[in-house]
Parts: structure tokens; sequence; C-alpha cells
């Protein structure tokens, strides 16, 4: 942003949450009259102090017992009947795009390794268990006391990407009892997340490149924990700043804000401003309110509200260097506005230059358009430049609709504030992704449906992403991954069949999952493989990148998106096939699976 932003602070370190042993301490949850409450403070390091290996969830509530009922007791059954150290496959992807569009951001990732790297119960929460399941095996719980994720291992696709439907965005692989205590947690963390920075994403897209665009929805937010993860990935997705200080404080997150219309209400007479003097750059005392008063009246600005300019020069002797004012509280072009010129001009005069206005009611494209033409007729009068380019920041209710249809009427806003529709995603409140079981014990597995959207691709897979000659990408194709552990035992299938890579330069066969005649070949000018291991037994393969390490990523591959696949309206469908490998597998499946009836 220009140095003619409003007032902020240098972005800090990300924070990151360290948590103690000690944090659910206290419980007794046996006695289920008694509600648990934190007993002491969470400690918290920046992200530079922190030892690789001992990660924490950056949210406390993120813990083992964050799950649905169901997968509780589905652990319990499998370690009754031995079958919860069976090897088995899960994937996590949606089947849809959100906001009637084509594309998707995949966000989540650091804290699902922070999760599955942290993953245990603590004694507190093994007697939770017991509560719950009070007539269960007490050699269930020694099970549980014991459980960590040694054994499991993570496969995804890197935080920030664009992401199609039906692409595993993670891949799950351990001991099928943890692998099924992970799923809730994981689709929590990825569903919201992804939910939030592809709106972000495409608010970005409305606003335009040269435009800035600031989350201000913490008031409107889904509670502390929505209105921290709404900051958090909307900052992901594009947003270059926001309202809240304490995702500034844990995030790093570039935080703006001026005042709002109660700070102008509160002054209504020369009494509430007893001292209006400012110090120049060089030290040297000037009376403001002499100096705008003498603009106002060169200007003939007679009518405007004397309370409304008495509550600017006092933010503005407050803030000389970020001098931004709300004007619409009485009326924007007749004293809103004119009363920002008298003190910008004061301000001028004594060595500092006003930043702008904010619009928060009314029609948006023509009031922004008028202001842009009182700040230039000002700025041509005393021979001032930079008055043609003061900042127009717009509010009110914002959504994506309405920037598109600000954009078609024409405007003259240079930064887009939105808040309830970005952070709480009105336009869809969920991204519904699933997680399913693909392999178990070394073979495929499928879940079937009426709707073939719902029929899952069975097996470990890869995606990789084509890339054609213009630099686009065109298809991604899922290809079967086979692992060679000594238990498989090859039984000839397609699964164990390891499937061709698609390479640059050579022809490759694409196919839609569900319909045969939907077909294509490829000639890849590049092809991109886009999962990797993140987590593997127990350790973190790679260290974790910032948060703006991964916005600036997610930006980067947004660009490399055809925009017939981004447009708002009518979008084109982007191609996810599959090889004809396992094009044979999944119908081979399916029909082994479906029972035939017999007519009579």
């Amino acid at each position: 942003m220009s140095s003619n932003t409003p007032t902020t602070t240098t972005p800090v370190t990300s924070l990151k949450r360290k948590l103690s042993n000690a944090d659910l301490a206290g419980s007794h949850s046996h006695v289920k009259s008694r509600e648990l409450k934190r007993a002491t403070t969470v400690n918290y390091v920046y992200q530079d102090e922190e030892k690789q290996g001992s990660l924490k969830p950056l949210n406390g509530f993120v813990t083992p017992l964050l799950t649905d009922m169901y997968q509780i007791t589905m652990a319990y059954s499998l370690w009754r009947n031995h079958r919860h150290d069976n090897p088995a496959v899960f994937d996590l992807y949606f089947r849809k795009n959100p906001f009637g569009g084509e594309f998707t951001v995949f966000a989540g990732l650091e804290e699902v390794i922070r999760f599955v790297s942290d993953f245990h119960f603590t004694q507190s929460e093994i007697e939770h268990v017991r509560s719950i399941l009070p007539d269960c095996d007490e050699g269930f719980l020694e099970y549980l006391s014991k459980l960590d994720a040694s054994k499991v291992s993570l496969y995804a696709i890197q935080e920030g990407s664009i992401v199609f439907p039906r692409i595993p965005l993670i891949r799950v692989e351990g001991p099928l009892a943890i692998c099924q205590l992970l799923e809730t947690t994981l689709l929590c963390l990825v569903n919201f997340a992804s939910l939030i920075a592809t709106n972000a994403a495409r608010h970005r897209l409305a606003c335009g490149k040269d435009k800035i665009m600031l989350e201000f929805g913490l008031r409107r937010a889904q509670g502390p924990d929505g209105a921290m993860s709404a900051s958090r990935y909307a900052y992901l997705g594009g947003a270059d700043g926001t309202s809240n200080v304490l995702a500034h404080c844990f995030f790093g997150v570039p935080v703006r804000g001026t005042h709002a219309h109660s700070f102008v209400t509160s002054y209504h007479s020369i009494d509430d401003l007893p001292e209006s003097t400012v110090l120049d750059p060089n030290g040297k005392t000037h009376d403001l309110l002499k100096l705008a008063l003498k603009y106002r009246d060169e200007l003939e600005f007679k009518t405007t509200v004397l309370s409304e300019l008495y509550a600017f020069l006092a933010y503005a002797r407050t803030f000389p260097k970020g001098f931004l004012a709300l004007v619409d509280t009485y009326d924007t072009l007749n004293s809103g506005v004119p009363n920002f010129l008298c003190v910008s001009l004061a301000l001028h005069e004594i060595g500092y230059q006003g930043v702008g206005i904010r619009l928060d009611s009314g029609d948006l494209s023509y009031l922004s358009k008028e202001s842009r033409k009182m700040f230039k007729k000002v700025g041509q009068k005393y021979g001032i430049d930079y008055f043609d380019k003061l900042q127009i920041v717009a509010s009110n209710d914002l959504n994506e609709a309405t920037i598109n249809a600000l954009n078609r009427q024409g405007h003259e806003i240079d930064v887009f504030a939105i808040g309830t529709n970005l952070v709480t995603c009105q336009a869809q409140p969920a991204l519904g992704c699933v997680y399913k079981l693909v392999e178990i014990n070394g073979q495929p597995r499928i879940k079937l449906s009426q709707e073939s959207s719902k029929v899952t691709l069975p097996g470990r897979k890869l995606a990789y992403r084509i890339f054609g000659e213009a630099g686009h990408p065109l298809v991604d194709l899922l290809v079967i991954q086979p692992h060679h552990t000594n238990g498989d035992k090859d039984n000839g299938s397609a699964a164990h069949v390891q499937d061709e890579i698609p390479e640059a330069g050579k022809r490759v066969m694409c196919l839609h999952p569900f319909e045969e005649q939907k077909r294509v070949l490829v000639t890849p000018s590049s092809v991109v493989n886009l999962h990797k291991k993140v987590f593997d037994q127990g350790v973190v393969c790679e260290p974790l990148p910032s948060l703006s390490d991964i916005r600036t990523y997610c930006l980067s591959e947004l660009g490399k998106i055809r925009e017939d696949h981004l447009r708002p309206s009518n979008p084109t469908p982007y191609k996810v096939s599959v090889t004809k490998n396992l094009y044979d597998t999944l119908h081979g499946l399916w029909l082994e699976s479906v029972p035939i009836k017999e007519m009579k």
C-alpha cells in the first residue's frame, strides 16, 4: 500500500500457540452438570522461536475431542474387533466448487499438520471419553492414552493452491482407527478455511489488482473463533489487511482503521475541541482550527456541519500523517467531503498530507465520482497535485455482486472494505468437503450412490496438473499410485499396476470418470505433481511457510488460471480427468459392488 494509507502499525512476526498439558486441567467431565472453563493463560511464542517437532494447534479448541461422537464409537468398535491397526487410506476432497464458481482456494493445511503433529489424548480427555462411554473396556482407554500420529502419513496439495472437485486435497494413510478419529477435525479445519479463502479470492478478482481490499468483518463474524479464522484466511485469499487487531498480533496481517460515526456525533460544539493546535514536522505549533475555518470561508463551504468539522480536526491533530475521515454522518457531498477538504488543506499548509475519505452509505458510484471531482477542483485551485489521488474508501455492506455492479457503473473507489459478506460467506455457508475411505489392507474401496457425484474414486491417487502452450492449466489428471509393502499381494487388479505418469511433450489420454465418451488427448507443455508428502509418521517433512508466503503463492496461482474459469457469470468448468487404468478400476469395482437385481 502507498504512504497515503490509513494509520497502521508494522506487521509483526506470526504468533503461534504453545499449549501446555494443563490447558484442560481441572476437568471432571463425568460430573455432567459441570461446565469446563480454561484455568490457565495460554502461552504463545513467535513462529521463528517455534522448534520443529513441537508444533501446536493455533486454536485451543483443536484437540482430539473436537470430533463427532460417532468417531469415538467407531474407534471403540474397531478396537474391540481387532481392526484398529489395519492399514487404511482416506481422501479429503470436495464435490462442487462454491459460490456458483469453477475454482476453489485450498486453505487450512498448516492447522491440519499442527493438529496431527500434536495429536494425543490428555488424561482429562481420557476421563471425558470414559464419561460418555461408561461401559467401555478399560483397555480401549489405555489404547487411547498411548495413541499418537507416529504411524500416520499425509500427502497434500500445497496450501494456497487453486483446486477443483474430486482432487484429493489431503490423503491420509495410517492405522484405520486413528485415521477415522482424524476425520471430523480435519474437515472442520479445511472446510471453513477454504471457503473463506475462496470467497476472498473472488472478491479480490471483483475489486481488481490495482485496488486495495480490506477485511472489516470482525463484529459480524461467527464468534471469536470464526473471526480469527476469517481474518487469517481472507488475507490468504487476497485481502490486503484487516480491522482485527488480534489477527495482526497473531498472524501478522496488516491492520487498518480510522473512526466510526459515533466519533463524529460525539462532537457538538467548539467546547468539545478544547485544544486545536498541532505541531508541524519541524516542531512549530499551528492552530489547525483557525486554518480550516480560513479555507472554509475561501471555498464558501458555509453550510457544512461545524460539529463534524470539529470531530475531523480532533482526529487530524491526533493523526496528522494518517487523516482519513468518515464523511457520511450528516451529508456526504454538502458537509462531509467539504469539511474533509478544509482540514486537509490546513494539514497541507503545515507540511502534512491528508489520506482520504470513507463512504459508508448511499450511491457509492455517484458519491465516489462526485467526491473525486471535488478533490480535483480544490487541488487545481490551490495547485496541489496529490489531491487528485486522495483515497476513497468504500464500505456499506459490500459483496462480490455489488462490486461487479460498481465496476459496470464506473466509480472512483480505491479501497474496498468488506465485512459481513466476506467473513460469514453469506452467498454460501459451507464448502462441503468429505473424507472417504479409498483403500484398506492394500485393496481399493468404493462408496456408491445413485448420484454419480457422490461415487468415490478408489485407491491411492496422485494428481498431475497439465499445462498447455499458453501457460495455463488445461486439466488435472488423477493417476493410481500403488504402494508395495511387504504385506501387499499383487492380485492382478488395475489398482496394483503402476499408472503411466504424464510427461511434457508426451501425449496422454484423459477420461471423464463417469462418462466414457468424454475424453481428450492432451500434449502437455509442462506437468506439475500436485501432491507431496507433508507429514511422515510423526515427522513434519518441511518447515511450514509463513502466512504471507502462502498468500503470495495463492495470488500467483490465481494468475495462471484462464479468465473464463474465474469469471463470476457462467464460468467454464475446469477438466478433472482420470487415466484409463483408474477408469477401469473404478468401473470394475462399481460392477462388483452393485447387487444384480432379479426380475420375475
